[in-house]
C-alpha cells in the first residue's frame, strides 16, 4: 500500500476573513475558530487520520501561533498524531518548512488547505489513486460561470476588458499530491522570485503536468464568516447524504 503523508496548510494571515473578524489571537484566525462544534482544521485532519495509508500529518502554523496550538489543542494532536511546524511568510515556504518535516517512509506528500473543512472521503479517494497512477494530481471543478478579465484605471472603478472563454478552465483545490521525490525537487528547483499560489505551480514550473480530478463544489475555501456559516451548512447536508456532483 502506498504511503502519504499529509501537510495541512495553516499558516495564512487570513486578510480577508480577519477583516470581518479582526483576528485579535490565534483562536480567531480562520483555521482555529469553530465550526459545528470543532475547530476548522480537525474537519479534514481527522478524515485523514482515519485512512490507513496516512501514516503522517504535519499542520503548519504561523511561528507566532505554534505555541498555543500545541497547548490549546494538545489532546487532538495526540489523538491524531498530528506534528505542529512553523511557516514561512509564503504559503510555498510555509509548506516547504511542512515538507522538511515529512518521514522519509512516506511515498506521496498531499497538501491541504486547513481553510477545507468540507473535504469528503470520495474527493481524497480519487485523487489519492490518481497520483499514485500519474506520480500528481489535485482535485478542480470546471469554472461553469462566464469570467470577465477587468481593466482598472488609477483613480477609476475596474472595467471590462475582455470575456475570457471559459472552455478548459478550472477552478484548482485541494488536497493536492505528488509523489514524494518528485515533489521535493519541484520545491528545490523553485524560483524565489515567481513563487506560484498553489502547490501544483511548482510542478507546472518544470514542466510536469499533474492530472486533474474533478472534485466537489462542497469542498470550498473559507475566505470570509460567511463562507464559515456555508460550511456549516454544507457539513450538515453532506453528513445526511449529499450526492456527490449531482447535477440539477
Amino acid at each position: 500500500m502506498p504511503k502519504f503523508a499529509v501537510i495541512i496548510a495553516a499558516a495564512g494571515q487570513g486578510t480577508r476573513f480577519s477583516a470581518d473578524r479582526p483576528a485579535a489571537s490565534f483562536r480567531e484566525k480562520k483555521p482555529f475558530v469553530p465550526l459545528a462544534g470543532k475547530a476548522v482544521w480537525l474537519w479534514s485532519a481527522e478524515k485523514f487520520a482515519r485512512r490507513p495509508d496516512v501514516i503522517q500529518i504535519v499542520l503548519v502554523a504561523s511561528p507566532e501561533d505554534v505555541v498555543n496550538i500545541r497547548n490549546h489543542f494538545r489532546s487532538d494532536l495526540e489523538r491524531l498524531g498530528v506534528e505542529v511546524v512553523s511557516g514561512g511568510t509564503e504559503r510555498s515556504l510555509s509548506v516547504e518548512n511542512g515538507l522538511a518535516a515529512v518521514s522519509p517512509r512516506a511515498d506521496y506528500v498531499a497538501v491541504h488547505d486547513a481553510a477545507r473543512p468540507c473535504v469528503t472521503n470520495e474527493t481524497i479517494d480519487a485523487v489519492f489513486r490518481a497520483a499514485v497512477e500519474s506520480r500528481a494530481a489535485i482535485p478542480a471543478v470546471p469554472i461553469v460561470g462566464t469570467v470577465k478579465r477587468s481593466l482598472t484605471e488609477a483613480g477609476n472603478p475596474p472595467v471590462i476588458e475582455e470575456t475570457v472563454p471559459r472552455d478548459g478552465l478550472w477552478e484548482a483545490q485541494t488536497p493536492q499530491v505528488f509523489e514524494a521525490r518528485l515533489y521535493r525537487e519541484a520545491v528545490a528547483c523553485r524560483d524565489a522570485q515567481s513563487l506560484p499560489t498553489d502547490d501544483a505551480g511548482l510542478l507546472e514550473a518544470m514542466g510536469v503536468k499533474p492530472r486533474l480530478v474533478e472534485g466537489e463544489r462542497t469542498n470550498l475555501k473559507i475566505t470570509t464568516l460567511l463562507d464559515l456559516s456555508l460550511a456549516e451548512l454544507l457539513l450538515k447536508l453532506l453528513e445526511n447524504g449529499l450526492s456527490r456532483n449531482r447535477k440539477v
